[in-house]
């Protein structure tokens, strides 16, 4: 057990220190918040169930009678809520002995810090094991697969067909791929990309592409069609993801990233009476996943 005792900051027991410096930057503003839809939850668990809604419907000839369909249950996505817990132990003796009050103040300040952290990296990890097959999802594939099972037959693709570096092309093409998604049983819904998401090696790219009046990196005198037809509303970029080329369009479809948060961050103080040691800590439970593949389409990168 870590436990910050006069010797941990020998400095800190005199007077004379200028600055500190090391334990305080300024703080990235919330991302995790693009990546996911935030729910709250009351229960040890969420579960999001895939439901088949129904098919075209027949000619009826006349006299004959109607035929029936059914609703057919699909995969089941469970979304187990982890807890995440931290904290730090201070003798009495280097309480009383510390010459900088500022300094017990920032601790609890790096726990706030730690905590905004870990929610980022756990969130970013979904995209960031996106492509991959040691992380599969309710429908035995992983998050971007050219082959997510339907409840009915077949199967469909939210994966750029040709893996691609991102570009003005390579885009078109993932909102087009977008357009053409169907649902389970097989019929045109209204999907659309709503946030261009990637690392931030790729924003000005980003910006290049989605804001220029003319097509990017060409000598045509062409319209810039993603611009004018505002295929693509916005673009975020995001400092956790791990890989500098993949890239990733989110979409309307609803209930497909989720995030649950069980418990809000809380903290907490108290004393231990044997040794007088001061301890504090932070506590935090939340899940975060994916049921729906209709709601995020891309590409590793070429």
């Amino acid at each position: 057990m870590a436990v910050i005792t006069t010797g941990n900051h020998p400095k800190l027991l005199w007077p004379g220190i200028h600055e500190l410096f090391g334990n305080k930057y300024n703080e990235l503003d919330k991302e995790y918040t693009d990546l996911f839809e935030v729910r709250s939850s009351a229960r040890a668990y969420e579960e999001m169930v895939e439901t088949t809604g129904f098919g075209l419907v027949p000619v009826k000839d006349e006299g004959d009678s109607s035929q029936y369909d059914a609703h057919i249950q699909g995969v089941t996505s469970r979304f187990v809520h982890t807890a995440y817990s931290l904290g730090y132990i201070v003798t009495k003796e280097e309480l009383a002995d510390n010459q900088y009050e500022e300094v017990s103040r920032q601790r609890a300040g790096s726990l706030a810090f730690s905590a905004n952290q870990t929610r980022e990296n756990v969130g970013a990890q979904i995209y960031n094991r996106a492509f991959s097959s040691s992380y599969l999802g309710a429908d035995g594939v992983c998050l971007l697969s050219a082959s997510h099972p339907d409840a009915t037959a077949g199967t469909q693709s939210n994966l750029l067909a040709t893996a691609s570096d991102f570009n003005e092309a390579s885009l078109e093409d993932l909102t087009i791929q977008i357009m053409n998604v169907k649902n389970s049983r097989g019929l045109r819904i209204s999907l659309k990309p709503t946030v261009l998401l990637g690392p931030v090696n790729l924003v000005y790219e980003f910006e290049r592409v989605l804001k220029s009046t003319l097509q990017s990196d060409s000598s045509l005198n062409a319209v810039n069609a993603l611009r004018t037809t505002g295929a693509v509303p916005t673009a975020k970029t995001n400092h956790y993801f791990t890989d500098t080329d993949a890239w990733f369009l989110k979409t309307n479809a609803p209930g497909g990233l989720l995030w649950f948060d069980r418990a809000a961050v809380e903290f907490n103080r108290d004393s231990d009476f044997d040794t007088d040691n001061a301890k504090a800590k932070l506590y935090m439970r939340f899940s975060a996943g994916w049921s729906e593949w209709r709601a995020l389409f891309g590409t590793p990168g070429a």
